[in-house]
């Protein structure tokens, strides 16, 4: 279902009148005959993509990945303004209940997952059920935004051209889309565990403060209750992990890099419990 070609063809559809760094679709394919799967082709943009494995080797400076950065938060506001009645982008999901929806899903895909017990994935996910706060105006929501879905111009790489990887994108309150956005936005102080999500550890990225404040100030949103949806985030993100860790368990995949992703997972549920107890995000 994350991955449904079909889905993220017509979110493409329905986004490119009114959006324009995204990729063209050209067309879409359901007859499996052809590739062994339904498939869609789109067009190409050229540019840049700044990956953990590429950009460390890259030495840009700390002042263009600070420019980068916040085009990346001022971006992501500029998604979330979108009108989501006017462009029809309300028909990809249902606003109302989509936070206890999200909450009550990963929290049952966790366990459904669970192959070693974690006591604060456990405090974790008892608080997420017990503190949702009411949510915002729907926007669409991206869902996976974060530096490698994202493509620069390698003549000014503060410029965004375009925007990948739709397929989990639908409709709901705008800060789980920020907390999830928040949750990839590591630190250098943060485990070196959790490096690996993103680049944002480098020198001259905003910080998660930082990110929180400008998105703030650009969106006019209250973002009082941010914890919250930086703290599911991660949870989030310890369950995705879990998952894929739980399949190479039961031997499912023999892929023996899965075999060492418990670390990462004890480290993402220490840095929720930690925020959650601290009440900060650094």
């Amino acid at each position: 279902g994350g991955h449904d070609m079909g889905r993220e063809f017509r979110v493409l559809s329905l986004l490119r009148p009114h959006y324009a760094k995204i990729p063209q679709p050209i067309v879409f394919c359901e007859d499996e005959t052809v590739l062994g799967a339904p498939f869609y082709i789109m067009e190409r943009i050229r540019g840049v993509i700044l990956r953990p494995v590429n950009a460390p080797g890259l030495n840009l400076p700390a002042e263009v990945l600070r420019q980068v950065s916040e085009a990346l938060v001022d971006n992501l506001v500029e998604l979330h303004a979108l009108d989501i009645e006017m462009t029809g982008l309300i028909q990809l999901g249902k606003p109302e209940g989509y936070v206890q929806r999200q909450v009550e899903g990963w929290i049952k895909r966790y366990y459904n997952a669970e192959t070693d017990k974690i006591e604060q994935m456990d405090v974790v996910a008892d608080w997420l059920s017990k503190n949702q706060p009411e949510s915002q105006g729907a926007t669409l929501l991206h869902n996976d935004y974060k530096y490698d879905n994202v493509i620069l111009n390698p003549e000014h790489l503060p410029e965004i051209l375009g925007v990948l990887d739709w397929e989990m994108a639908t409709v709901g309150d705008p800060l789980m889309d920020l907390g999830a956005t928040l949750a990839y936005w590591v630190e250098a102080t943060d485990e070196k565990t959790l490096w690996q999500f993103n680049i944002t550890w480098l020198p001259g990225n905003l910080s998660r403060r930082e990110v929180i404040e400008r998105y703030a100030i650009k969106s006019g949103r209250d973002l009082s209750k941010i914890l919250f949806y930086y703290i599911f985030g991660l949870f989030k993100n310890a369950v995705i992990v879990q998952q894929i860790y739980a399949r190479w368990k039961k031997g499912h995949t023999r892929d023996e890099r899965f075999g060492k992703l418990l670390p990462v997972i004890l480290d993402l549920a220490q840095k929720a419990a930690k925020t959650l107890e601290s009440g900060r995000f650094s």
